[in-house]
Protein backbone atom coordinates (compact mmCIF):
# COMPACT_ATOMS: atom_id res chain seq x y z
CA UNK A 1 0.00 0.00 0.00
CA UNK A 2 1.12 3.41 -0.55
CA UNK A 3 1.79 5.44 2.63
CA UNK A 4 -1.29 7.72 2.26
CA UNK A 5 -3.74 4.40 1.57
CA UNK A 6 -1.98 2.65 5.18
CA UNK A 7 -2.26 5.99 7.45
CA UNK A 8 -6.01 6.10 6.03
CA UNK A 9 -6.35 2.53 7.25
CA UNK A 10 -4.87 2.97 10.43
CA UNK A 11 -6.97 6.37 12.20
CA UNK A 12 -7.19 5.80 15.42
CA UNK A 13 -10.88 5.92 15.47
CA UNK A 14 -11.20 2.95 13.07
CA UNK A 15 -7.72 1.06 12.30
CA UNK A 16 -9.00 -1.35 9.39
CA UNK A 17 -7.39 -3.79 7.61
CA UNK A 18 -6.40 -1.95 3.88
CA UNK A 19 -8.02 -4.94 1.73
CA UNK A 20 -11.27 -5.85 3.58
CA UNK A 21 -11.83 -3.01 5.93
CA UNK A 22 -12.28 -4.98 8.93
CA UNK A 23 -11.32 -3.66 12.22
CA UNK A 24 -7.56 -4.28 13.08
CA UNK A 25 -7.25 -5.10 16.76
CA UNK A 26 -4.74 -2.58 18.39
CA UNK A 27 -0.92 -4.11 18.33
CA UNK A 28 -1.58 -7.29 16.60
CA UNK A 29 1.10 -7.78 14.03
CA UNK A 30 1.40 -10.86 11.62
CA UNK A 31 4.64 -12.03 13.35
CA UNK A 32 4.31 -15.68 11.08
CA UNK A 33 4.23 -13.29 8.09
CA UNK A 34 7.10 -11.23 9.51
CA UNK A 35 8.89 -14.63 9.52
CA UNK A 36 8.21 -15.55 6.28
CA UNK A 37 9.37 -12.43 4.67
CA UNK A 38 12.70 -12.46 6.51
CA UNK A 39 12.94 -16.17 5.48
CA UNK A 40 11.98 -16.19 1.55
CA UNK A 41 14.83 -15.80 -0.75
CA UNK A 42 14.22 -14.33 -4.13
CA UNK A 43 16.39 -12.41 -7.35
CA UNK A 44 16.65 -8.78 -8.00
CA UNK A 45 14.93 -8.42 -11.55
CA UNK A 46 17.51 -5.91 -12.70
CA UNK A 47 21.03 -7.58 -11.51
CA UNK A 48 19.55 -10.67 -10.40
CA UNK A 49 21.26 -10.41 -6.97
CA UNK A 50 19.76 -12.65 -4.76
CA UNK A 51 18.29 -11.58 -1.41
CA UNK A 52 15.64 -12.08 1.70
CA UNK A 53 12.44 -10.21 0.79
CA UNK A 54 13.14 -7.95 3.46
CA UNK A 55 16.09 -6.58 1.84
CA UNK A 56 14.16 -5.89 -1.37
CA UNK A 57 12.32 -2.75 -0.86
CA UNK A 58 15.64 -1.28 -0.04
CA UNK A 59 17.68 -2.40 -2.47
CA UNK A 60 15.12 -1.81 -5.64
CA UNK A 61 15.47 1.72 -3.94
CA UNK A 62 19.27 1.72 -4.53
CA UNK A 63 19.65 -0.86 -7.44
CA UNK A 64 20.18 1.75 -11.09
CA UNK A 65 19.64 -2.00 -13.10
CA UNK A 66 16.09 -2.46 -11.16
CA UNK A 67 15.02 1.20 -11.80
CA UNK A 68 16.06 0.59 -15.53
CA UNK A 69 14.02 -3.12 -15.61
CA UNK A 70 10.50 -0.96 -14.36
CA UNK A 71 11.22 2.03 -16.86
CA UNK A 72 11.31 -0.59 -19.65
CA UNK A 73 7.93 -1.91 -18.37
CA UNK A 74 6.63 1.15 -18.36
CA UNK A 75 7.56 2.25 -22.28
CA UNK A 76 6.40 -1.12 -22.77
CA UNK A 77 2.86 -0.51 -21.48
CA UNK A 78 2.74 2.89 -22.65
CA UNK A 79 3.80 3.16 -25.92
CA UNK A 80 0.18 1.08 -27.40
CA UNK A 81 -2.60 1.01 -25.46
CA UNK A 82 -4.38 -2.54 -26.07
CA UNK A 83 -7.63 -1.26 -26.33
CA UNK A 84 -9.68 1.77 -27.88
CA UNK A 85 -10.35 3.65 -24.40
CA UNK A 86 -12.53 5.48 -25.73
CA UNK A 87 -14.95 2.36 -26.43
CA UNK A 88 -14.57 1.67 -22.43
CA UNK A 89 -16.46 3.31 -19.71
CA UNK A 90 -14.24 4.62 -16.66
CA UNK A 91 -14.39 1.78 -13.92
CA UNK A 92 -12.00 3.96 -11.48
CA UNK A 93 -13.41 7.10 -10.89
CA UNK A 94 -16.81 8.01 -10.01
CA UNK A 95 -18.95 11.30 -8.85
CA UNK A 96 -21.04 11.74 -5.66
CA UNK A 97 -24.31 11.17 -6.41
CA UNK A 98 -25.20 13.34 -3.81
CA UNK A 99 -23.06 16.35 -4.42
CA UNK A 100 -21.48 15.91 -7.57
CA UNK A 101 -18.29 15.78 -6.17
CA UNK A 102 -16.08 14.07 -8.73
CA UNK A 103 -12.92 11.69 -9.62
CA UNK A 104 -13.31 9.61 -6.19
CA UNK A 105 -11.90 6.21 -6.51
CA UNK A 106 -14.44 3.30 -5.39
CA UNK A 107 -12.94 3.32 -1.43
CA UNK A 108 -13.06 7.01 -1.84
CA UNK A 109 -16.58 7.38 -2.54
CA UNK A 110 -17.64 5.33 -0.06
CA UNK A 111 -15.81 6.94 2.51
CA UNK A 112 -17.02 10.71 1.17
CA UNK A 113 -20.36 9.24 1.64
CA UNK A 114 -20.18 8.06 4.96
CA UNK A 115 -18.82 10.88 5.68
CA UNK A 116 -21.03 13.85 4.33
CA UNK A 117 -24.23 12.19 3.24
CA UNK A 118 -25.08 9.38 5.86
CA UNK A 119 -28.28 11.08 6.53
CA UNK A 120 -29.02 11.80 2.77
CA UNK A 121 -32.52 9.74 2.39
CA UNK A 122 -32.05 10.96 -1.44
CA UNK A 123 -32.77 7.93 -3.56
CA UNK A 124 -29.85 8.13 -6.26
CA UNK A 125 -28.29 5.90 -9.08
CA UNK A 126 -24.73 4.07 -7.25
CA UNK A 127 -22.36 5.44 -9.90
CA UNK A 128 -19.87 2.06 -9.61
CA UNK A 129 -22.94 -0.07 -10.00
CA UNK A 130 -23.88 2.03 -13.23
CA UNK A 131 -20.51 1.83 -14.91
CA UNK A 132 -20.71 -2.21 -14.70
CA UNK A 133 -22.25 -4.16 -17.56
CA UNK A 134 -24.87 -6.05 -15.47
CA UNK A 135 -25.36 -2.20 -14.07
CA UNK A 136 -28.47 -0.55 -14.45
CA UNK A 137 -28.22 3.48 -15.02
CA UNK A 138 -31.50 3.98 -14.44
CA UNK A 139 -32.07 2.08 -10.80
CA UNK A 140 -32.34 4.54 -7.91
CA UNK A 141 -31.20 3.25 -4.48
CA UNK A 142 -33.94 2.95 -1.70
CA UNK A 143 -30.82 2.97 0.60
CA UNK A 144 -27.89 3.71 -0.83
CA UNK A 145 -25.56 4.34 2.10
CA UNK A 146 -26.34 0.56 2.97
CA UNK A 147 -25.69 -0.43 -0.72
CA UNK A 148 -22.26 0.80 -0.56
CA UNK A 149 -21.43 -0.63 2.98
CA UNK A 150 -22.97 -4.69 1.34
CA UNK A 151 -21.34 -3.89 -1.77
CA UNK A 152 -18.69 -1.72 -2.02
CA UNK A 153 -17.04 -2.56 0.78
CA UNK A 154 -13.79 -3.68 -1.63
CA UNK A 155 -13.42 -4.12 -5.36
CA UNK A 156 -13.68 -7.11 -6.78
CA UNK A 157 -10.26 -5.75 -8.99
CA UNK A 158 -8.60 -6.05 -5.74
CA UNK A 159 -8.53 -10.00 -5.78
CA UNK A 160 -9.06 -10.75 -9.26
CA UNK A 161 -8.64 -10.03 -12.76
CA UNK A 162 -12.11 -8.75 -13.74
CA UNK A 163 -13.71 -10.01 -16.87
CA UNK A 164 -16.69 -6.92 -17.10
CA UNK A 165 -18.16 -8.47 -19.78
CA UNK A 166 -19.07 -11.70 -17.87
CA UNK A 167 -22.11 -12.13 -15.82
CA UNK A 168 -21.84 -11.08 -11.87
CA UNK A 169 -22.92 -13.71 -10.43
CA UNK A 170 -20.23 -16.17 -12.41
CA UNK A 171 -17.69 -13.94 -11.73
CA UNK A 172 -18.42 -14.33 -8.18
CA UNK A 173 -18.72 -18.08 -8.36
CA UNK A 174 -15.57 -17.95 -10.02
CA UNK A 175 -13.61 -16.25 -7.10
CA UNK A 176 -15.05 -18.42 -4.44
CA UNK A 177 -13.95 -21.67 -6.17
CA UNK A 178 -10.52 -20.09 -6.68
CA UNK A 179 -10.87 -19.02 -3.11
CA UNK A 180 -11.44 -22.60 -2.11
CA UNK A 181 -8.60 -24.01 -4.35
CA UNK A 182 -5.94 -21.78 -2.64
CA UNK A 183 -6.71 -23.26 0.89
Amino acid sequence: FCTPCLQECLKPKKPVCGVCRSTLSPGSRALDLEKQIEMTETTCNGCNKKMYLSKMRNHAASCSKYQNYIMEGVKAVTKEPLHNTRNFPNRFTFPCPYCSERNFDQEGLVEHCKTLHSMDAKQVVCPICASMPWGDPNYRSANFMEHLQRRHRFSYDTFVVCDYDADEDDMMAQVLMRSLRDK
